[in-house]
């Protein structure tokens, strides 16, 4: 029987270890072997080991004795993990962003025989794979996109929507708030925007997508090289973003605005209560609320106010760290009082808004959405979707249904169509509204 070895035994593990157990050998490696206990949970095919992703002797011994290799690592150990498939011949599937130096091993693994694939979870993986399945058909009818919009979002389910910035935690909540400083950059009717990161939460929109949701958009990064990506060159509109529900932007623009989003400077914070370290960003001498009031040029009562005080910013408790940067104490401050409950379930939001142009001068709008909600105590959405992906591509790859060779993501006929025909058959379904 084959083997995987699956590196990391976090918060989106659990469904793919438990595909994966039921055609094969699988070795979960985890620094707290009791969370890889966990995910085996006893399978007669499962083995749980403790393994830490410096101790390469260790990896190494574990790499050789697997068929395929999935990183559920920071993607900072990915490429160090990619160098020892490579010397001992084995496949290798992540769910990260394909890096520079992970592309410069694309020779060397087609050379080898060997596939590296990436970007193949929920986004980036999903929304490559729906993207390109309705780009290609376009195609094939003998049309061509003119326009493709892209957009995703964790959020909790609306049952679960009970604090007043509509957002809740299945994942790093340092991981998600860092992604907003980044700068983005997206092609709108033909015009290039740049958007600087400290104003990324300042440029949104409202959205509404299928079954009457209504979010909050903003860009993701830099959408222009999807362009090259999934081969619309022509194209007038490329934009990728975000989702969120309303409040949370302009909640996060003001907290940008004070510099709390900065994980640049770490100081000792043992001495400080919450509202003393913010005093170090709002000026003056009167309530702390008011004093920010001022700073942001808002009214006391505004709901930006309201959602800061209900964080805690303006409360006389302790940080309650030794030491940190801004990042880590807002960090804290979010994952006390914006984590899922037991029972509660979170919904992923996955969607595309194509416009496509056919001889004749006929034109098409094609909506695909992507609705998805965690099990109540049982696997979230955000798991589900991050990890099924991956574990069927590993399987198809064990199977010899996928053969492609070198660093791949998941935009090839070839990959797309077995992975989104059996998340269908796991209820993981995009679907299409076309109108002309």
């Amino acid at each position: 029987m084959k083997r995987v070895l699956i590196l990391g035994a976090g918060l989106v593990a659990r469904p793919m270890v438990r595909y994966l157990l039921e055609s094969a050998e699988v070795v979960v490696a985890s620094r707290t072997v009791a969370k890889a206990q966990e995910l085996v949970s006893g399978h007669e095919r499962g083995l749980a080991v403790t393994l830490v992703a410096d101790d390469t002797a260790g990896l190494r011994g574990r790499i050789a004795e697997a068929d395929v290799v999935v990183s559920l690592l920071p993607y900072t150990h990915h490429v160090m993990v990619a160098k020892q498939c490579l010397e001992l011949k084995r496949h290798l599937v992540t769910t990260s962003y394909v890096s520079d130096a992970m592309r410069a091993l694309d020779g060397p693994a087609q050379a080898a025989g060997l596939l590296f694939l990436n970007e193949i979870g929920l986004d980036p993986g999903i929304d490559h794979m729906s993207a390109m399945s309705v780009i290609d058909a376009v195609r094939v009818g003998g049309g061509r996109v003119v326009g493709f919009e892209s957009y995703c979002g964790g959020l909790p389910a609306p049952e679960a929507n009970d604090n007043p910035l509509g957002y809740k935690f299945s994942w790093s909540p340092k991981g998600v708030v860092m992604a907003g400083r980044n700068e983005a950059r997206y092609l709108k009717d033909g015009r290039e925007v740049v958007v600087p990161g400290p104003d990324l939460f300042g440029h949104r929109w409202p959205l509404k997508v299928a079954d009457g949701f209504e979010f909050e958009a903003y860009p993701n990064r830099n959408s222009l090289p999807y362009v090259d990506l999934y081969g619309l060159h022509g194209v007038r509109t490329m934009l990728r973003g975000t989702l969120r529900n309303p409040g949370w932007c302009e909640t996060l623009k003001a907290i940008a605005d004070l510099g709390l989003l900065r994980d640049d400077s770490v100081r000792p914070l043992e001495s400080l209560t919450v509202a003393g370290w913010l005093r170090g960003y709002v000026p003056g001498t009167g309530s702390l609320r008011r004093d920010a009031a001022a700073k942001f040029g808002l009214a006391e009562g505004h709901p930006v106010l309201d959602r800061l005080e209900w964080l805690g910013l303006f409360a006389e408790q302790p940080v309650g760290l030794a030491l940190g940067s801004n990042l880590d104490v807002l960090a804290k401050l979010m994952l006390e009082r914006m984590s899922y409950q037991p029972g509660e379930r979170d919904m992923i939001v996955l969607h595309h808004e194509f416009r496509a142009e056919y001889p004749g001068d006929r034109t098409e709008t094609i909506h695909s959405t992507l609705i998805d909600f965690g099990i109540p105590n049982g696997d979230s959405a955000m798991a589900r979707t991050v990890s099924l992906p991956a574990a069927i591509a590993v399987r198809l790859i064990l199977e010899g249904e996928i053969r492609l060779t070198g660093v791949r993501i998941p935009v090839m006929r070839e990959i797309y169509e077995p992975v989104l025909a059996e998340l269908a058959r796991l209820g993981i379904v995009c679907r299409e509204r076309r109108a002309v």
